[in-house]
């Protein structure tokens, strides 16, 4: 059978054709009969009579040619378009409602797919990709890079292991500076995800040692066009990174944007340039200095299991052979949406909150459509009544009816993909701004087509079985006796309605929970003090490394700036440190041995420390337990110090005094000088943990951040710094000027995240249940209109009648409600990694959810609970 068949006029020309048969065999029976002696029409009659039902004859023949089926479908799909197109209200309604549920859902997917699943463009083989973190006392931080070499030569289930190191530098743009992203790379790294530059090659093998030997650099597709405006000869031309002129080896293909979540890379570096772009010394020989982002690829008949076994046994072997710098670290292996050191591991437990969240709009909107059905159901039982009289089977009238229902569901699925598309950079606007774009695509691929399509299939099952299963079933003498529609159960019906709503109640109360939990927690995190300055506090970075400043040079310029900042008027502090709270990067970290402590079996001291400047704990408003801060003395030449948190000193020296007790890092003794009160330095979330401070005099950096604490607006004081910094240096440029407040509201990203989807969530949720509830309550009142009738022909008053209507539809709701709380109880707790100082059961958020519930109910009700007040009875016994 060809599908050309089915076509209008092949279909025709069939039937034409079989038409003049049967009329054939017609004229032969006529002319036997005749022939026989039989007058014409007695002829044409016995004729006609002997060859049967030709409806029946007709009917066969199409099922011989194997198509009938196809052209219930088609028929199907017909008739189906011109009942939608005859009820635009209905159809515009139920199509808006499911475009809701599933274009939620396939945003959510494209997230899912193309910032957790498949989160790298152009890279091959994603699905055997995993990401390798060091543990360390319970915590994941990364490796060193001898521990990476080791752990590639010595397994055997990995394919390839790549070194993929977020980085950055500053390009002059006319008379501004621009922050763009960049990866130290391994050698291997280009060759392993399968990406191979459209122009030049990648790294070789040798470019990933030695000590800065190595100053080449890929760029990427944007800054090829935006930068050097395609310039086909751009190979060996040098661009200065970090005051190193680099030369030029590769231009990496359109679409590429690295391996980092969250960042658009714009070049990448080998190995060997570690000590140009990640402040902190050299590093490549230095197996405590933990530093490097990893990724391995899996063989192809290798289980993550297997491989963690072999990456286990390969981490204990480096811990005994080792135990100075690896004693108590093994290595674990994460899949890509749980990779901990990017954007990945941080928005998995938002998108995962966002992906049941979506799960509930869906069936809140397929409870609401089917209310919609159910009604129009009712309103078409004259014609249901009528195809079951004449002989159609009830199959056939729900194969109908389902029909009806998938030709909405794949308008809304067209509708869901669009929002989608629309929502595809969502995430991004969103998160809190930061210095550099932030980079979160989604991904409409053909899984996320197949999942719309599935989503369709299953919604047309949800919503258009429910209704037409009832329709179907019709006492067809109770129809034609009654007068009013005859619809057997229908008090079956109203229940079914009624169950219906109590969903969508129960679970816009479970997302208005987890709305106002949400709520709840930013708020408290807006107002929890982390144990700095966040107001009166601004921040700016400035980049003396791009500019190709030595240390002698950064030493003397950062001082000279940090006077004329002193000096402006409004500003009463200023202090520099490498790392600033809550940044993105990451603070340094090394294993320490502290005298008179005796590390456990398996513990390894390893606190984090950030370089800082004499004045940084009272321009932070950081107090000092005991000690005192550094000072300008404290240089290259004076002793090393270090003032530890409260945290290091309870740990380490539980029973002691720890002023002036000594502890060993990197082969230098440092000695504690001060004590300072326990802080935030990633996130409110974290728990208390060792920390110290080292004074940057005495380890210089070429990236450091200006802290300054003063009266002036954020504008005004960024006026003011760059003056000065342009009065030192034209060429420089400051870095982004913020406030420690919106500092710290950065890192509450995921939260924001959470809230801002959630929220609208839990809005279309709320919207489309207080629809279903008018609903159901507006076809209770146009079906009890004669009981309301008789209520008031027996003396009812119109205020017992509103309260009667009102009743039932609180009823409901209250019904729903309490299904609701006992799902918030069980499930709200899937928000844990989410709030901050907030039980998942908080009896506040639960009421205020109540109130809000009510509210959209009394909305809903109250319209249909007026209209039945105003019922005449006289005209509603009469018409009924």
């Amino acid at each position: 059978m060809k599908l050309s068949a089915l076509l209008p006029s092949s279909r025709r020309r069939r039937e034409a054709e079989l038409d003049e048969e049967l009329a054939a065999h017609l004229r032969m029976a006529e002319a036997e009969r005749v022939a026989h002696g039989e007058s014409p029409a007695d002829a044409a009659a016995n004729a006609r009579r002997e060859f049967g039902n030709m409806g029946l004859i007709k009917q066969i023949t199409r099922e011989m040619w194997g198509i009938l089926w196809l052209e219930r479908v088609a028929q199907d799909l017909r008739f189906g378009l011109r009942m939608l197109w005859r009820s635009p209200g209905f159809t515009t309604l139920a199509i808006f409602c499911l475009t809701l549920g599933i274009g939620a859902n396939a945003a959510v997917f494209s997230w899912i797919e193309g910032i957790l699943l498949r989160p790298y463009a152009l890279v091959a083989d994603q699905d055997r990709m995993v990401a390798l973190a060091a543990k360390t006392g319970g915590e994941y931080g990364s490796l060193s890079w001898p521990d990476f070499l080791d752990l590639r030569q010595s397994s055997g289930h990995f394919e390839s292991f790549t070194v993929d190191k977020i980085t950055g530098t500053t390009l002059a743009v006319g008379d501004r500076a621009e922050r763009v992203s960049g990866q130290i790379v391994s050698a291997n790294y280009f060759e392993a995800i399968g990406v191979r530059p459209i122009l030049g090659r990648g790294f070789e093998t040798a470019e990933e040692s030695g000590r800065n030997a190595h100053s080449v650099v890929v760029i990427s597709y944007k800054m090829w066009t935006e930068r050097f405006h395609g310039d086909l000869g751009i190979l060996g031309k040098t661009q200065l990174m970090n005051g190193v002129p680099h030369t030029i080896i590769g231009v990496a293909p359109e679409g590429f944007n690295g391996t980092f979540v969250g960042y658009a890379m714009q070049f990448w570096v080998p190995a060997s340039m570690q000590e140009t772009f990640d402040l902190g010394g050299y590093k490549l020989e230095d197996r405590g200095a933990r530093w490097i982002e990893s990724y391995a690829k899996l063989k192809p008949s290798v289980t993550r299991a297997q491989a963690q076994a072999e990456i286990s046994a390969a981490a204990k072997r480096l811990e005994l052979q080792y135990p100075e710098t690896n004693k108590g670290q093994s290595v674990e292996l994460f899949p890509l949406w749980k990779t901990p050191f990017n954007n990945a591991g941080a928005l998995f437990s938002t998108l995962r909150i966002a992906l049941v969240v979506a799960f509930f709009v869906l069936l809140i909107a397929c409870a609401n459509v089917s209310n919609l059905l159910l009604v129009r159901s009712f309103a078409r039982r004259q014609e249901m009544t009528i195809r079951l009289s004449v002989g159609a089977g009830r199959v056939r009238l729900v194969s109908q009816l389902v029909t009806e229902s998938l030709i909405l569901s794949a308008m809304a699925a067209a509708g869901g993909l669009l929002v989608a598309y629309g929502c595809r950079n969502l995430l991004a606007r969103v998160l809190p701004p930061r210095g550099v774009p932030l980079y979160l695509p989604a991904s409409i691929d053909w899984r996320v087509l197949a999942i719309s399509g599935g989503a369709c299939l299953a919604t047309t099952l949800l919503f258009g079985l429910v209704p037409a299963i009832p329709a179907s079933k019709i006492d067809l003498a109770s129809s034609i006796k009654s007068e009013s529609g005859g619809v057997v159960g229908g008090r079956g019906r109203t229940r079914l309605r009624s169950a219906l709503v109590l969903l969508q109640v129960a679970l816009s109360f479970l997302l208005l929970v987890g709305a106002g939990l949400l709520v709840k927690s930013l708020q408290r995190m807006r107002s929890a003090s982390p144990g700095f300055s966040t107001e009166n506090v601004l921040i700016s970075g400035i980049d003396l490394s791009s500019a190709g400043y030595d240390v002698p040079r950064r030493r003397a310029f950062q001082s000279e700036l940090l006077d004329r900042v002193q000096a402006i008027g409004g500003v009463r502090g200023a202090a520099y440190a490498r790392i600033t709270p809550f940044s993105y990067r990451t603070y340094s970290s090394a294993p320490i041995v502290i005298e008179g402590y005796v590390a456990g079996p398996n513990e390894q001291p390893a606190p984090e420390y950030d370089e800082v400047s004499p004045e940084f704990f009272a321009t932070m408003g950081i107090p000092l337990v005991s000690g005192r801060p550094f000072v300008r003395a404290d240089d290259e030449s004076a002793p090393p110090v270090a003032v530890v948190n409260e945290a290091m000193a309870a740990k380490y020296w539980p029973r002691s005094n720890p002023l002036g007790r000594v502890f060993h890092l990197k082969g230098r003794a440092v000695q504690v000088v001060g004590i300072s009160k326990m802080s935030k330095y990633g996130s409110l979330l974290e728990s208390s943990k060792p920390f110290f401070y080292v004074p940057l005099r005495q380890n210089p950096a070429g990236v450091v951040i200006l802290h300054i604490r003063t009266s002036l607006a954020p504008g005004a004081m960024a006026s003011a710094l760059s003056r000065e910094i342009h009065s030192l240096d034209p060429g420089l440029a400051a870095g982004e000027v913020l406030t420690m407040r919106q500092q710290v509201d950065r890192k509450s990203g995921a939260q924001t995240v959470a809230l801002t989807l959630v929220g609208i969530f839990c809005g279309l949720a709320l919207v489309l249940a207080t629809i279903g509830l008018y609903g159901v309550m507006s076809y209770a009142v146009s079906q009890s209109a004669r009981e309301l009738g008789l209520r008031m022909a027996l003396g009812a008053a119109a205020s017992d009648l509103l309260r009667l209507v009102m009743r039932h539809g609180l009823v409901l709701t209250a019904g729903g409600v309490l299904l609701g709380a006992a799902a918030a109880l069980g499930s709200t707790r899937l928000l844990g990694d989410l709030l901050y100082k907030v039980s998942p059961r908080d009896p506040m958020v639960f009421g205020c959810a109540f109130v809000v519930m009510a509210a959209a109910a009394l909305a809903a009700c109250f319209l249909p609970a007026w209209r039945a007040a105003r019922i005449d009875p006289v005209r509603a016994l009469r018409d009924r």
